[in-house]
């Protein structure tokens, strides 16, 4: 399945425009921790852009969340390690690989740098840096959503939360017009 044809599927399935921000932002996150760790970037992005395809459908029922996905992408053929990596994404299943770490702490990354960016007197994602970032990680009150613990998981992919960090917030600069920030 190509990205066009992922992204419609995405968007058949998602109605809520800061749903579908927020899967372009994972997807981003994921091409660039793909290339950073020497991986395949379309099939990383790929389970970004995808990885809340049910939510919607599942948000009243999270113990539900990525059942249904899975069956739609395993209907559609997608690659065992994309489908994997979705799984593990909302804890279904125990993370394995870099791609599977990956998407599990830079999922609630992409709130946290979202939060960043609108809290900050520009709201542009261009505004803040690392330290800005850092200095709201920090912040325990601070987008609570974004489980710290989880985004701390990027040791397992051999990436110091630093680095991390800095590659997630590049991404998302660089798709800051799709993102509206």
């Amino acid at each position: 399945m190509t990205r066009d044809e992922s992204l419609e599927l995405l968007k058949s399935h998602l109605h809520n425009k800061n749903l579908i921000k927020h899967c372009l932002a994972v997807e981003a996150c994921m091409k660039a921790l793909a290339v950073r760790l020497g991986h395949d970037p379309e099939d990383w992005g790929q389970a970004g852009l995808i990885h809340d395809l049910d939510y919607e459908l599942t948000e009243k029922s999270p113990d539900l969340h990525t059942v249904e996905t899975v069956k739609i992408l395993e209907g559609l053929g997608f690659d065992s390690a994309v489908v994997y990596a979705v799984r593990a994404h909302a804890g279904k299943a125990p993370c394995q690989s870099p791609m599977d770490w990956s998407i599990f702490a830079v999922d609630p990354l992409t709130g946290l740098i979202i939060a960043a960016a609108l809290m900050h007197p520009e709201k542009k994602l261009a505004a803040i840096d690392v330290d800005f970032v850092k200095r709201r990680y920090k912040e325990k009150h601070f987008a609570r959503g974004a489980r710290r613990e989880d985004i701390e998981q990027c040791r397992n992919t051999g990436l110091e939360l630093d680095e991390f960090i800095g590659l997630a917030l590049r991404a998302m600069q660089g798709i800051s017009a799709d993102l509206g920030l």
